[in-house]
């Protein structure tokens, strides 16, 4: 039985020698992976509803005898859309238009009165020697009633205060529009 256990002993010693490693001899090992991954995904989109637009009104002023211009403006945002026209007043028309008819009716001082209204032509007549008509007096005479009251003159009176009323809403509407879209942007 001694030598038995003597034989088991020693097969034990040999294997455990067997298996220790040197420190000379490191442990080398290569590990090598690939891998191929196919994927396909199908996926359907459905719209319930159309996305949101603000549509901006059409303003037809075909007519060449209006003395009108229309504007017209939208903005949308994903939640409100906002969209105004109006129609504007084109005023140096209008005046070129009355001019016209009061010519056309042989009231040939009231016509140029009315195109005196306008500086740039008022400063033209001065210029060429024919001072636009006040208050019933022509040549000479409206020369001097001119030079004598410069603050009458067109163009030096111009400011917000002597505004039409049409002007005025057009600003406060302007200012409006743009308040609402600096809120939207907000």
């Amino acid at each position: 039985m001694f030598k038995k256990l003597f034989l088991i002993g020693s097969v034990f010693c040999f294997a455990s020698m067997a298996t220790a490693q040197d420190a000379t001899n490191p442990i080398v090992t290569e590990n090598y992976n690939e891998s191929v991954v196919d994927s396909t995904s199908e996926s359907t989109t459905t719209v319930y509803s159309p996305p949101p637009s603000a549509i901006s009104p059409s303003i037809n002023s075909s007519n060449s005898d209006l003395c009108t211009v229309g504007v017209a403006g939208a903005v949308q945002t994903q939640i409100l859309g906002l969209s105004a026209g109006k129609t504007v007043r084109d005023m140096n028309c209008e005046k070129l238009k009355n001019a016209k008819t009061l010519y056309d009716m042989g009231m040939k001082v009231a016509a140029v009165s009315v195109m005196c209204q306008d500086k740039r032509v008022f400063d033209a007549m001065m210029n060429a020697g024919t001072p636009c008509p006040k208050d019933g007096l022509i040549g000479d005479a409206a020369r001097t009633a001119w030079e004598a009251d410069p603050e009458s003159q067109p163009g030096n009176n111009e400011g917000l205060m002597n505004l039409d009323d049409d002007s005025k809403s057009t600003l406060l509407g302007g200012g409006i529009v743009g308040g609402l879209l600096l809120i939207l942007l907000l």
